[in-house]
C-alpha cells in the first residue's frame, strides 16, 4: 500500500527534468506563454520607472521652475500609471489562464491514466491519495503559473531595472542601500528551507487527512454496527491535529520571516536618510535624488521578500509534479496490445495450467486446467479464499496471470482488444455498486447508444420492469451515492439489467442470488435460467441449490480444482462437495419458518 509519508525528498527548484516535464504541457498554449513572459518584462519595467521620472521632476523641472515641462512630466508619469496598471491586469489573467487550461491537461491525463491502472495498484493504494493526487495537488500548480515561475522571474527583473536606475541616478546611495542586502538574503534562504519541509508536511498530512476521511465515510455503517464513532472520532482528531501542526509551523516560518524583513527593509531606509541627509546638506545629493531612493527603497525589497514566498510557491508545485508524475509514470497497467477484436463470439473458455499470486509468490491458483464450450453452464464452489473469485477476475484480465494461458474461443486473451473482450463479458457481482444519478444513468453508464427500448426489454428478461416502474419517474429516478435508497435486491436487480442490455456471449454470476430474499432469488432465478440460454456461463455461488442445473461443478480448495463434475456425480463421490451439499441441506432442514 503507498503510504503517505514524508519523502525524503522534498523537491529542488533546480530539478530541471521536473520543471521539463511540466513545461511540455505548455507546449499546446506557446503563444500565451510567451505574451505571459513578455508582460511580465514589461511590468517589471514600467514599476521601477516612476521613481525615475519623479526625480526628474524634482531636479529638473520643479528645481528650475519650468512648469511646462513639469506638467509634461506629470502627463508621463500618468500615462506611465496607467499602462502599469492595464499590463499588470493582462500578466494577472493570462498567468491565471495559462495555469488554469494546464491544471485541466494535467488532470485530464491523471484520471484517464488511474483508469488504465490494473485493479492490482488500487488493492495498495489508499483511495483518498489518489483523491489528493487529482485534486490537490494539480490544483497546486496552477500557482507555479500565476503567483509562481512567471511572478518569480518578474520579480528578479524588476531588482535588475531598480538596480540599474539606482546606480544610474547615485552609486553611493546605491550601495548605502544594499548594505542590508547580505543578513536580508541570508534569512530568505533560511526561510526557505524551513517553509520547504514544512509545506512537504502539509501536503503529506492532506493526503492522510483525505484517506482516512473517504475511507470512514464509505465505511459508516461499519463504524456505527460496532458502536465504533467515539474511537474513530479520537483517530480523527490525532490525524487532524497533525495537519493542524504542519500548517502551524509553516504559519510560524512566516510570522517570523516577514517582521525580521520589515526591521532590515526600515533599517535601510534609515541608513539611506542619514546619508542621504549628510549629502543633501553639503550639496553632493539632490533632493529628487534623495525621494527616488526613498520609492526605490520600497519597490527593492517589496520583491525581495516576496520572491522567498514565490519560491516556495514554485517548490510545493515542483512538489507536487513530482507525486504526480510518479503517478503519472506508474507502469502497473493492464498491457493492451491485442488488436483481435471479433464481431462475435462464439464463447468457449479454457484455463490451462494457470498459477496466479496477487503479491509475489503467494498463489491463490495453482495449476488450474478447465474448457467450457460455449453456450455451457460451469459452476464453482469452494470455502472463502479457494480462488473463485480469482477466476472471473482473471478472465475479465483484471490481473494478469504469473503462468499458463487463459484463452477464449481458442485465442490468448491478451491477442483481444482489451475493450472489445470485455464487451462480450457481462459480469453481476455480490457487492453492487451504483452511483449516484438515475437508473438510466446507471444502466447505460453513459453509453448514448443504448436506447430506452433496449433497457425495457432487459428489464423484462431479469424481472425488474415491474419495481422500475413503481419508482417515481421510473427510470429517471434519482439514486444517491452507493444505491443507498434502493433495497439490496433492487440494487441486484439493476446490476443484471447493467449486465444484459450489452447482451453479452458470456455470463460471470458472483454470488449473484446471496444477498437477496428467497422471494427476489425465485424470480432471478428464472431470469438466469432465460440468460443462460445461448451463452457460456461461468457461476459462482455459496447456495447449491442454484447450481444444481450446471453442466459441470468444479470444487476448488486453496487454488486447486479438487473435483469436477455434475451435481450428481459429485454427490456420489462422497467427497467434498457431497459434505458440503448435506451441512447446507442440514441447515435448511433447522431454519425455522418465519
Amino acid at each position: 500500500m503507498e503510504q503517505a509519508t514524508t519523502a525524503t525528498k522534498t523537491g529542488n527548484i533546480f530539478d530541471w527534468q521536473v520543471l521539463r516535464r511540466l513545461m511540455t504541457y505548455v507546449r499546446p498554449y506557446q503563444r500565451v506563454f510567451y505574451f505571459l513572459i513578455f508582460l511580465t518584462i514589461a511590468t517589471a519595467a514600467l514599476g521601477t520607472l516612476r521613481p525615475f521620472l519623479i526625480q526628474r521632476m524634482v531636479d529638473v523641472s520643479i528645481e528650475q521652475g519650468d512648469m511646462l515641462g513639469l506638467n509634461k512630466m506629470f502627463g508621463l508619469l500618468m500615462i506611465l500609471l496607467v499602462a502599469h496598471a492595464l499590463v499588470s491586469y493582462l500578466q494577472t489573467y493570462f498567468g491565471g489562464w495559462l495555469g488554469q487550461y494546464i491544471v485541466r491537461d494535467i488532470r485530464v491525463d491523471l484520471y484517464k491514466h488511474i483508469l488504465d491502472l490494473r485493479l492490482k495498484f488500487f488493492d495498495r493504494t489508499p483511495i483518498g491519495v489518489l483523491v489528493t493526487r487529482n485534486i490537490s495537488d494539480v490544483e497546486t500548480l496552477s500557482d507555479v503559473f500565476s503567483e509562481g515561475l512567471a511572478a518569480m522571474i518578474g520579480d528578479i527583473l524588476q531588482l535588475l531595472f531598480i538596480m540599474g536606475f539606482m546606480f544610474w541616478i547615485d552609486w553611493r546611495l546605491t550601495l548605502v542601500s544594499l548594505s542590508v542586502i547580505p543578513p536580508l538574503l541570508y534569512s530568505t534562504y533560511v526561510f526557505k528551507e524551513k517553509v520547504k519541509t514544512s509545506f512537504q508536511e502539509v501536503r503529506t498530512a492532506v493526503a492522510n487527512l483525505n484517506s482516512f476521511v473517504q475511507e470512514h465515510l464509505t465505511g459508516m455503517n461499519v463504524v456505527q454496527i460496532f458502536n465504533n464513532e467515539e474511537r474513530e472520532y479520537r483517530k480523527f482528531k490525532a490525524i487532524n491535529q497533525e495537519h493542524t501542526r504542519a500548517n502551524i509551523r509553516s504559519v510560524l516560518y512566516y510570522s517570523i520571516y516577514f517582521p525580521v524583513a520589515e526591521v532590515l527593509a526600515a533599517v535601510g531606509v534609515g541608513l539611506l536618510v542619514w546619508y542621504a541627509a549628510q549629502g543633501q546638506i553639503e550639496g553632493t545629493i539632490s533632493k529628487g535624488a534623495l525621494i527616488a531612493f526613498i520609492m526605490y527603497n520600497a519597490l527593492f525589497f517589496r520583491p525581495i521578500r516576496q520572491i522567498a514566498d514565490r519560491f516556495n510557491t514554485l517548490q510545493l508545485g515542483l512538489v507536487s509534479t513530482e507525486r504526480l508524475l510518479k503517478l503519472l509514470d506508474s507502469k502497473e497497467l493492464i498491457a493492451d496490445n491485442g488488436t483481435y477484436a471479433p464481431a462475435q463470439l462464439r464463447g468457449d473458455v479454457a484455463f490451462d495450467k494457470v498459477w496466479f499470486a496477487y503479491n509475489d509468490e503467494e498463489y491463490v491458483l495453482r495449476d488450474v486446467s478447465f474448457e467450457v464450450k460455449a453456450g455451457q453452464t460451469i459452476a464453482f464452489v469452494g470455502a472463502t479464499g479457494a480462488g473463485k473469485t480469482s477466476i472471473i477476475n482473471l478472465l475479465s484480465r483484471f490481473y494478469e496471470i504469473n503462468k499458463g494461458t487463459i484463452s477464449v474461443d481458442g485465442h490468448d486473451l491478451r491477442e483481444y482488444d482489451l475493450k472489445e473482450l470485455r464487451r462480450h463479458i457481462g459480469v453481476v457481482l455480490q457487492d453492487v455498486f451504483l452511483f449516484a444519478g438515475t437508473i438510466q444513468d446507471n444502466i447505460t453508464l453513459g453509453n448514448k447508444d443504448i436506447t430506452e427500448a433496449q433497457i425495457w426489454a432487459a428489464a423484462d428478461l431479469v424481472g425488474a420492469r415491474r419495481f422500475i416502474e413503481r419508482l417515481p419517474g421510473g427510470l429517471q429516478y434519482p439514486v444517491m451515492e452507493r444505491g443507498a435508497t434502493l433495497s439490496v435486491g433492487q440494487r441486484q436487480l439493476i446490476s443484471f439489467v447493467r449486465a444484459m442490455v450489452y447482451q453479452p456471449r458470456i455470463i460471470i454470476l458472483d454470488e449473484a442470488t446471496s444477498s437477496v430474499d428467497s422471494e427476489t432469488e425465485e424470480l432471478i432465478q428464472e431470469a438466469i435460467e432465460k440468460l443462460m440460454q445461448g451463452r457460456t456461463s461461468l457461476v459462482i455461488a455459496h447456495r447449491l441449490s442454484t447450481i444444481q442445473k450446471a453442466d459441470r461443478i468444479i470444487v476448488l480448495d486453496r487454488g486447486e480444482i479438487k473435483e469436477s463434475g455434475t451435481h450428481e456425480e459429485l454427490l456420489r463421490h462422497g467427497g467434498f462437495y457431497q459434505q458440503l451439499y448435506q451441512m447446507q441441506y442440514k441447515d435448511a432442514l433447522n431454519t425455522p419458518a418465519e
